[in-house]
């Protein structure tokens, strides 16, 4: 057993070298491992290309078939619905902020994205029509900050939560940026073996 005195004779490298070895024994398994969900995986890398194949000539379709004038039903309800889910999102993102839960990310990311339709659709459906300058402000103004904004703190949320891992992994330097990020892990399979025998490598001779 080394005690806390011996701990603290260590220096920096060393004691980061021993958390990170004590983190590979006990480390649990890459979850991509299981076949079944390698399998699952595929399948649902294969369902979303195909319905991006799909989608391109669906667009054509419409983009050729749909009339430049529409007039709709259900107008004030598909609006009022559209306002209720946004609010609900506002709020849920702002209770997962206060009560500071990972589902802030997630809650931002939805409460962004309909700031984005709502605008798109605030502005397109108003074209050529007297009120247009009045969406026009309101997304530039409004909507268009606010999801920016949301998309700003998701970023950062994850960002933060990346570099506290890194650090509970006894890694040493800036952790890796978010686009190269694994799926459930921060490391490559044997990234962490490397790092240690990088460090000792690096280490001048006693």
């Amino acid at each position: 057993m080394i005690t806390p005195e011996e701990l603290s004779r260590l220096d920096p490298h060393e004691r980061a070298a021993l958390l990170r070895a004590l983190i590979a024994i006990d480390r649990p398994p890459d979850p991509l491992a299981d076949p079944r969900l390698r399998a699952r995986r595929r399948r649902g890398l294969t369902f979303l290309l195909t319905c991006c194949v799909l989608l391109i000539p669906w667009i054509v379709f419409l983009v050729l078939t749909l009339p430049v004038r529409y007039t709709a039903g259900q107008w004030q309800a598909a609006w009022t619905g559209f306002d209720i889910a946004l609010l609900l999102a506002l709020a849920a993102t702002a209770w997962a902020i206060w009560r500071k839960r990972q589902l802030a990310i997630f809650f931002a990311v939805v409460t962004g994205t309909l700031l984005l339709c709502d605008a798109w659709f605030d502005v397109m459906l108003s074209w050529g029509r007297p009120d247009l300058w009045m969406a026009l402000l309101t997304a530039a103004l409004g909507e268009l900050p606010m999801a920016m904004l949301l998309f700003m703190a998701t970023r950062q949320f994850i960002h933060h939560t990346v570099q506290v891992a890194w650090a509970q992994l006894g890694m040493e330097g800036p952790a890796p940026p978010f686009r190269r990020v694994r799926l459930f892990t921060l490391l490559e399979e044997t990234a962490l073996e490397r790092r240690i025998d990088d460090l000792d490598s690096s280490r001048p001779p006693s």
